[in-house]
Protein backbone atom coordinates (compact mmCIF):
# COMPACT_ATOMS: atom_id res chain seq x y z
CA UNK A 1 0.00 0.00 0.00
CA UNK A 2 0.98 3.45 -1.05
CA UNK A 3 1.77 5.60 2.15
CA UNK A 4 0.12 9.17 2.11
CA UNK A 5 2.22 11.83 2.85
CA UNK A 6 1.15 14.35 5.40
CA UNK A 7 0.95 18.02 4.41
CA UNK A 8 4.07 18.90 6.87
CA UNK A 9 5.86 16.10 4.77
CA UNK A 10 5.32 17.53 1.44
CA UNK A 11 5.36 21.35 2.37
CA UNK A 12 7.56 23.31 5.08
CA UNK A 13 4.67 24.27 7.74
CA UNK A 14 5.31 26.86 10.21
CA UNK A 15 4.11 29.58 11.81
CA UNK A 16 4.52 33.15 10.74
CA UNK A 17 6.00 35.14 9.74
CA UNK A 18 5.97 34.36 6.34
CA UNK A 19 7.52 35.97 3.13
CA UNK A 20 5.37 38.19 1.97
CA UNK A 21 7.43 40.58 -0.37
CA UNK A 22 9.91 40.69 -2.58
CA UNK A 23 12.21 43.02 -1.04
CA UNK A 24 15.94 42.40 -1.56
CA UNK A 25 18.17 42.49 1.24
CA UNK A 26 20.85 44.38 -0.70
CA UNK A 27 17.99 47.17 -1.22
CA UNK A 28 17.27 47.38 2.38
CA UNK A 29 21.00 47.55 3.16
CA UNK A 30 21.61 50.50 0.98
CA UNK A 31 17.83 52.41 2.06
CA UNK A 32 19.76 51.81 6.04
CA UNK A 33 22.98 53.04 4.48
CA UNK A 34 20.98 55.82 3.16
CA UNK A 35 19.54 56.98 6.77
CA UNK A 36 22.63 56.80 8.35
CA UNK A 37 24.31 59.50 5.77
CA UNK A 38 22.63 63.04 7.58
CA UNK A 39 24.33 61.99 11.13
CA UNK A 40 27.50 60.71 9.22
CA UNK A 41 27.64 64.55 7.18
CA UNK A 42 26.91 65.77 10.36
CA UNK A 43 29.72 64.17 11.99
CA UNK A 44 32.16 65.74 9.62
CA UNK A 45 31.40 69.08 10.41
CA UNK A 46 31.58 68.95 13.96
CA UNK A 47 35.13 66.89 13.73
CA UNK A 48 36.16 67.58 10.68
CA UNK A 49 37.30 65.59 7.29
CA UNK A 50 39.32 62.83 9.56
CA UNK A 51 35.83 61.38 10.58
CA UNK A 52 35.35 60.77 6.83
CA UNK A 53 38.77 58.71 7.17
CA UNK A 54 37.90 56.71 9.92
CA UNK A 55 34.38 55.81 8.18
CA UNK A 56 35.71 55.46 4.53
CA UNK A 57 38.88 52.88 6.11
CA UNK A 58 36.33 51.03 8.10
CA UNK A 59 34.15 50.10 5.08
CA UNK A 60 36.99 49.19 2.82
CA UNK A 61 38.52 46.64 5.22
CA UNK A 62 34.78 45.34 6.04
CA UNK A 63 34.09 45.03 2.21
CA UNK A 64 37.80 43.63 1.93
CA UNK A 65 37.85 41.06 4.97
CA UNK A 66 34.34 39.54 3.42
CA UNK A 67 35.50 39.32 -0.01
CA UNK A 68 38.93 37.63 1.53
CA UNK A 69 36.88 35.56 3.59
CA UNK A 70 34.56 33.87 0.97
CA UNK A 71 37.35 33.37 -1.61
CA UNK A 72 38.82 31.59 1.28
CA UNK A 73 36.12 29.22 2.04
CA UNK A 74 35.50 28.74 -1.42
CA UNK A 75 31.64 31.06 -1.62
CA UNK A 76 30.39 33.26 -3.76
CA UNK A 77 31.29 36.98 -3.17
CA UNK A 78 28.57 39.36 -1.95
CA UNK A 79 29.97 42.11 -1.17
CA UNK A 80 27.50 44.18 -3.51
CA UNK A 81 24.70 43.54 -1.05
CA UNK A 82 25.58 46.35 1.01
CA UNK A 83 25.94 44.13 4.39
CA UNK A 84 29.57 44.26 4.46
CA UNK A 85 29.17 48.05 3.96
CA UNK A 86 27.06 48.87 6.77
CA UNK A 87 28.89 46.84 9.28
CA UNK A 88 31.51 49.02 8.30
CA UNK A 89 30.16 52.16 8.46
CA UNK A 90 28.12 51.08 11.87
CA UNK A 91 31.35 50.56 13.67
CA UNK A 92 32.87 53.96 12.44
CA UNK A 93 29.57 55.19 14.49
CA UNK A 94 30.59 53.60 17.16
CA UNK A 95 34.42 54.84 17.36
CA UNK A 96 35.60 58.01 18.72
CA UNK A 97 36.80 60.51 16.14
CA UNK A 98 40.30 61.26 17.42
CA UNK A 99 41.37 57.10 17.16
CA UNK A 100 44.44 55.93 14.99
CA UNK A 101 43.42 55.18 11.46
CA UNK A 102 45.00 51.45 11.98
CA UNK A 103 42.01 50.84 15.12
CA UNK A 104 38.57 51.03 12.66
CA UNK A 105 40.91 48.43 10.57
CA UNK A 106 40.95 46.03 13.21
CA UNK A 107 37.80 46.68 14.00
CA UNK A 108 35.83 45.71 11.08
CA UNK A 109 38.61 42.85 10.05
CA UNK A 110 37.19 40.86 13.87
CA UNK A 111 34.03 41.74 12.85
CA UNK A 112 33.78 40.36 9.64
CA UNK A 113 36.54 37.56 10.33
CA UNK A 114 34.91 36.56 13.95
CA UNK A 115 31.65 37.56 14.43
CA UNK A 116 30.33 37.05 11.13
CA UNK A 117 31.79 34.93 7.93
CA UNK A 118 33.47 32.46 10.57
CA UNK A 119 29.35 31.71 11.49
CA UNK A 120 28.41 31.45 8.13
CA UNK A 121 27.77 35.14 6.67
CA UNK A 122 25.07 36.71 6.08
CA UNK A 123 21.90 35.02 8.00
CA UNK A 124 24.29 32.95 10.51
CA UNK A 125 26.29 35.04 12.58
CA UNK A 126 24.42 35.52 16.06
CA UNK A 127 25.12 38.51 17.43
CA UNK A 128 25.49 42.05 15.52
CA UNK A 129 29.36 42.08 13.86
CA UNK A 130 29.33 45.94 14.25
CA UNK A 131 28.84 45.88 17.70
CA UNK A 132 30.64 42.84 18.56
CA UNK A 133 33.80 44.33 16.64
CA UNK A 134 33.32 47.37 19.21
CA UNK A 135 33.33 45.20 21.82
CA UNK A 136 36.36 43.71 21.00
CA UNK A 137 38.17 46.92 20.60
CA UNK A 138 37.07 48.18 24.05
CA UNK A 139 38.63 45.03 25.48
CA UNK A 140 41.81 45.12 23.70
CA UNK A 141 42.11 49.37 23.57
CA UNK A 142 40.21 50.63 26.20
CA UNK A 143 42.35 54.12 26.10
CA UNK A 144 41.98 54.63 22.86
CA UNK A 145 38.24 53.74 23.31
CA UNK A 146 37.43 55.99 25.55
CA UNK A 147 39.38 59.44 26.01
CA UNK A 148 40.40 59.88 21.93
CA UNK A 149 37.67 62.70 21.64
CA UNK A 150 37.53 65.65 19.78
CA UNK A 151 35.64 68.94 20.59
CA UNK A 152 33.06 69.74 18.65
CA UNK A 153 32.97 72.75 16.11
CA UNK A 154 31.02 75.55 17.94
CA UNK A 155 30.37 73.21 20.94
CA UNK A 156 31.95 71.71 23.83
CA UNK A 157 33.45 67.81 24.37
CA UNK A 158 30.91 67.71 27.76
CA UNK A 159 28.12 70.06 27.24
CA UNK A 160 29.69 72.38 29.95
CA UNK A 161 31.97 75.27 29.36
CA UNK A 162 35.63 74.80 30.95
CA UNK A 163 35.25 70.68 31.11
CA UNK A 164 37.07 69.66 28.20
CA UNK A 165 38.50 65.89 29.03
CA UNK A 166 35.34 63.92 29.19
CA UNK A 167 31.42 63.21 27.14
CA UNK A 168 28.44 63.91 28.63
CA UNK A 169 27.62 60.59 30.18
CA UNK A 170 31.20 60.24 31.69
CA UNK A 171 30.64 63.54 33.45
CA UNK A 172 27.53 61.94 34.63
CA UNK A 173 28.82 59.08 36.14
CA UNK A 174 31.71 60.58 38.07
CA UNK A 175 30.86 64.24 38.07
CA UNK A 176 33.37 64.81 41.44
CA UNK A 177 36.34 64.01 39.24
CA UNK A 178 35.82 67.12 37.60
CA UNK A 179 34.54 69.57 40.18
CA UNK A 180 31.41 70.57 42.55
CA UNK A 181 28.80 67.40 41.48
CA UNK A 182 25.66 69.46 42.31
CA UNK A 183 26.74 72.12 40.14
CA UNK A 184 27.87 69.86 37.49
CA UNK A 185 24.87 67.58 37.55
CA UNK A 186 22.39 70.74 37.41
CA UNK A 187 24.60 72.19 34.44
CA UNK A 188 23.88 68.92 32.73
CA UNK A 189 20.09 68.57 33.37
CA UNK A 190 20.03 72.31 32.03
CA UNK A 191 17.58 73.13 29.50
CA UNK A 192 20.75 74.50 27.36
CA UNK A 193 22.64 71.34 28.04
CA UNK A 194 20.27 69.29 26.54
CA UNK A 195 19.34 70.91 23.93
CA UNK A 196 23.19 70.97 22.43
CA UNK A 197 22.84 66.99 23.33
CA UNK A 198 20.00 67.03 21.17
CA UNK A 199 21.34 68.88 18.30
CA UNK A 200 25.18 67.44 18.69
CA UNK A 201 26.90 69.84 19.88
CA UNK A 202 28.72 68.07 22.19
CA UNK A 203 31.37 65.46 22.15
CA UNK A 204 31.32 61.71 21.61
CA UNK A 205 31.62 58.75 19.02
CA UNK A 206 30.88 60.18 15.09
CA UNK A 207 27.66 58.51 15.08
CA UNK A 208 25.92 59.79 18.20
CA UNK A 209 26.50 63.08 18.60
CA UNK A 210 23.02 63.91 16.81
CA UNK A 211 20.12 62.71 18.28
CA UNK A 212 18.04 64.82 15.72
CA UNK A 213 19.60 63.32 12.71
CA UNK A 214 19.39 59.96 14.10
CA UNK A 215 15.76 59.95 14.91
CA UNK A 216 15.06 61.59 11.67
CA UNK A 217 16.81 58.62 10.14
CA UNK A 218 15.39 55.83 12.28
CA UNK A 219 11.51 57.17 11.72
CA UNK A 220 12.51 56.84 7.83
CA UNK A 221 13.27 53.87 8.30
CA UNK A 222 10.36 52.98 10.45
CA UNK A 223 7.91 54.55 7.81
CA UNK A 224 9.45 52.47 4.92
CA UNK A 225 8.79 49.43 7.37
CA UNK A 226 12.47 48.62 7.20
CA UNK A 227 13.01 47.69 10.90
CA UNK A 228 10.66 47.05 13.41
CA UNK A 229 8.87 49.49 15.60
CA UNK A 230 8.33 47.06 18.12
CA UNK A 231 11.94 46.80 18.93
CA UNK A 232 12.42 50.23 18.65
CA UNK A 233 8.96 51.45 21.20
CA UNK A 234 10.12 48.55 23.61
CA UNK A 235 13.91 49.38 23.79
CA UNK A 236 13.13 53.43 24.32
CA UNK A 237 9.89 52.73 25.83
CA UNK A 238 11.68 50.27 28.73
CA UNK A 239 14.26 52.82 28.65
CA UNK A 240 12.74 56.14 29.50
CA UNK A 241 10.07 54.31 32.03
CA UNK A 242 12.73 52.94 34.44
CA UNK A 243 15.15 56.19 34.16
CA UNK A 244 12.14 57.86 35.35
CA UNK A 245 11.54 55.54 38.09
CA UNK A 246 15.02 54.33 39.40
CA UNK A 247 17.15 56.92 41.34
CA UNK A 248 19.40 58.66 38.70
CA UNK A 249 21.06 62.12 38.46
CA UNK A 250 20.41 62.34 35.01
CA UNK A 251 17.01 63.74 33.73
CA UNK A 252 14.49 61.47 31.15
CA UNK A 253 15.92 63.46 28.18
CA UNK A 254 19.31 63.99 29.29
CA UNK A 255 19.50 60.20 29.00
CA UNK A 256 17.61 60.02 26.22
CA UNK A 257 19.84 61.87 23.93
CA UNK A 258 23.09 61.76 25.22
CA UNK A 259 24.99 58.79 24.07
CA UNK A 260 24.37 55.87 21.40
CA UNK A 261 20.70 55.30 22.86
CA UNK A 262 18.88 56.43 19.71
CA UNK A 263 21.75 55.22 17.35
CA UNK A 264 21.39 51.55 19.21
CA UNK A 265 17.96 51.63 18.89
CA UNK A 266 17.23 51.95 15.66
CA UNK A 267 19.86 50.76 13.56
CA UNK A 268 21.19 47.93 15.75
CA UNK A 269 18.81 46.84 17.56
CA UNK A 270 16.62 46.26 14.62
CA UNK A 271 19.13 44.13 12.75
CA UNK A 272 17.07 41.11 11.21
CA UNK A 273 19.83 38.50 11.58
CA UNK A 274 20.04 39.04 15.42
CA UNK A 275 16.65 39.92 16.44
CA UNK A 276 13.69 37.57 16.97
CA UNK A 277 11.46 36.72 14.17
CA UNK A 278 7.94 37.00 15.59
CA UNK A 279 6.24 39.74 17.15
CA UNK A 280 6.10 38.79 20.57
CA UNK A 281 9.85 38.24 20.25
CA UNK A 282 10.30 41.77 19.13
CA UNK A 283 8.93 43.22 22.10
CA UNK A 284 10.57 41.33 24.43
CA UNK A 285 13.88 41.55 22.78
CA UNK A 286 13.75 45.50 23.26
CA UNK A 287 12.05 45.59 26.58
CA UNK A 288 15.36 43.38 27.49
CA UNK A 289 17.57 45.82 25.64
CA UNK A 290 16.19 48.64 27.39
CA UNK A 291 16.57 47.55 31.25
CA UNK A 292 19.83 46.00 30.38
CA UNK A 293 20.77 49.32 29.24
CA UNK A 294 19.49 51.34 32.42
CA UNK A 295 21.23 48.60 34.57
CA UNK A 296 24.46 49.38 33.38
CA UNK A 297 24.47 53.44 33.11
CA UNK A 298 22.85 53.16 36.66
CA UNK A 299 25.19 50.84 38.41
CA UNK A 300 27.67 49.68 36.32
CA UNK A 301 31.01 50.61 35.52
CA UNK A 302 30.82 51.85 32.17
CA UNK A 303 28.84 55.22 31.06
CA UNK A 304 27.22 53.54 28.40
CA UNK A 305 25.31 50.21 27.93
CA UNK A 306 24.07 50.42 24.92
CA UNK A 307 26.13 48.00 23.12
CA UNK A 308 26.43 45.03 25.45
CA UNK A 309 23.18 45.57 26.20
CA UNK A 310 22.12 44.27 22.54
CA UNK A 311 24.88 42.11 22.25
CA UNK A 312 23.49 39.84 25.32
CA UNK A 313 20.35 40.12 24.07
CA UNK A 314 21.39 38.55 20.78
CA UNK A 315 22.71 35.86 22.71
CA UNK A 316 19.22 35.05 24.08
CA UNK A 317 17.26 35.73 20.72
CA UNK A 318 17.20 32.12 19.40
CA UNK A 319 15.63 31.36 22.92
CA UNK A 320 13.28 33.74 22.65
CA UNK A 321 11.82 32.49 19.46
CA UNK A 322 11.51 29.37 20.69
CA UNK A 323 9.35 30.32 23.58
CA UNK A 324 7.39 32.61 21.38
CA UNK A 325 6.98 30.59 18.24
CA UNK A 326 3.26 31.03 17.55
CA UNK A 327 0.92 27.39 17.01
CA UNK A 328 0.72 25.66 13.89
CA UNK A 329 -2.58 24.76 13.13
CA UNK A 330 -3.83 21.89 10.81
CA UNK A 331 -1.19 19.74 11.18
CA UNK A 332 -1.91 16.16 12.29
CA UNK A 333 -0.35 14.72 15.50
CA UNK A 334 1.39 11.24 15.17
CA UNK A 335 -2.42 10.01 16.62
CA UNK A 336 -4.44 11.36 14.00
CA UNK A 337 -5.62 14.08 15.60
CA UNK A 338 -5.49 18.16 14.68
CA UNK A 339 -3.79 20.17 16.90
Amino acid sequence: MEKIETVSEMLIVSASPHIRATRKTSLAMRVVTIALLPALIFATYLFGLRVLLITIISILFAVGCEALMQRMLGKKITIADGSAILTGLLLAFNLPPGVPWWLPAVGSAFAIIFAKQLFGGLGYNFINPALAGRAFLMASWPSLMTKEWLTPVGGTLSGIDGITTATPLSLLKNPANYGNPEIIIRQLNDFDTIRDIFFGRIGGCIGETSALFLLIGGLFLIFLRIVDYRIVVGYLGSFVLLVWLLPTQGSVLFHLFAGGLLLGAFFMATDWVTSPVTKKGRWIFGIGCGVITVIIRIWGGYPEGVSYSILLMNVFTPLIDRLTKERVFGELSKKGVKK
